[in-house]
């Protein structure tokens, strides 16, 4: 018998990517920003990197820390529906 070949899937999925700036660090879905990390000079050291991502900010110690943070706001952003947005209609 011939093996019949097998079609190869092409994902479209775009991971985020982390680049770094002068200023600041920022994670990016194709040509999007989604979140950024900044160093805060004149904060507390538990607050030395701000991060933001979608409606959410907050403040990190660790450059680590703060990539995690943005990682998880973006994450649980693209997983959960919007509560405030009212539903689209057709």
């Amino acid at each position: 018998m011939a093996k019949t070949p097998r079609k190869k899937i092409k994902r479209t999925k775009l991971k985020p990517a982390w680049e770094r700036g002068y200023l600041s660090h920022g994670l990016w879905l194709g040509k999007n920003r989604v979140g950024m990390v900044r160093m805060d000079k004149d904060a507390r050291p538990e607050e030395k990197y701000r991060w933001e991502a979608a409606t959410l900010a907050g403040g990190a110690a660790t450059l680590k820390e703060a990539k995690r943070a943005v990682e998880e706001a973006v994450l649980m952003g693209t997983m959960q529906l919007p509560l405030f947005d009212p539903p689209q209609r057709d």
